[in-house]
């Protein structure tokens, strides 16, 4: 139940970029490193799946550049670096949602013919860096299973003992939360559950739950997590901590009627 004095939010709006900003800076503020925003992006009641894959990428494209105005200022732009899964989604921003940005964009895998094949020479993520980046902001990185272990090889090369920033956007962490991928199958995936998640802060997130018990799992930083549950076009709080609760505990326990 609620904490009492705690502020309870009645609806939730369009993606509120200037909560999620103001959600960052004081993270940063508490010198948090590591961040995740999670968004849906396929309308405001929407969960992950309901949009086409290229859609909803485009979507998130779109969300990031509307945060970017907001959090980046002028004179830090160019030493703002936005990684892409790939180098033709770099391409596509470029001559889209981020044309005549002075943001850095970058790529985290480039996919290669001879590479597949054990041909030539794996180009770190990291040597890509430029002493003068501040920030990083990595772009929906779960297309791919080998995105999120190029973005913590970045972490642990170019963030780790340094006073640099950086944000996953829309990465669709719950996966590797709930052990979507077999940890059999993909052990390095797994195993960021216990490498790079706990290290990890949830700045501003909305995960929806469809059905006939349906609800909202919320979290603005720096204030504790809630669900909420959805009464006609309003939300009621039903349940708080301070820590993230499963997905799988907030659809079959805490949004079940009593």
């Amino acid at each position: 139940m609620p904490f009492p004095g705690a502020k309870i939010p009645t609806a939730i709006p369009t993606f509120p970029s200037h909560k999620a900003k103001e959600a960052t800076e004081l993270a940063m503020k508490d010198n948090i490193q590591l961040m995740e925003i999670e968004f849906p992006t396929s309308g405001l009641q929407s969960v992950p799946g309901d949009g086409e894959g290229g859609i909803e990428m485009t979507e998130s494209m779109q969300l990031i550049r509307e945060f970017c105005d907001r959090l980046v200022a002028p004179e830090k732009a160019t030493r703002t670096r936005i990684f892409f899964p790939e180098a033709s989604e770099v391409k596509f921003a470029r001559t889209s949602v981020f044309e005549g940005v002075s943001l850095k964009l970058d790529y985290l895998t480039k996919p290669s013919f001879f590479e597949d094949f054990g041909f030539g020479t794996k180009v770190k993520t990291a040597d890509r860096v430029r002493p003068e980046d501040e920030l990083f902001l990595v772009a929906y990185p779960y297309f791919n299973v080998n995105e999120m272990l190029v973005v913590e090889e970045l972490y642990k090369e170019a963030v780790t003992n340094t006073s640099r920033k950086l944000i996953i956007f829309n990465g669709e962490l719950d996966r590797i939360r709930s052990g979507y991928y077999p940890s059999f199958f993909y052990p390095k995936l797994a195993a960021l559950t216990k490498t790079l998640l706990p290290k990890m802060e949830t700045v501003y997130y909305i995960h929806n739950f469809k059905g006939r018990n349906g609800g909202t799992l919320f979290r603005c930083y720096p204030g504790p997590w809630q669900v909420l549950r959805r009464t006609g076009n309003k939300y009621i709080c039903v349940h708080q901590r301070e820590t993230m609760p499963s997905l799988k505990e907030v659809a079959l326990d805490i949004l079940q009627p009593a």
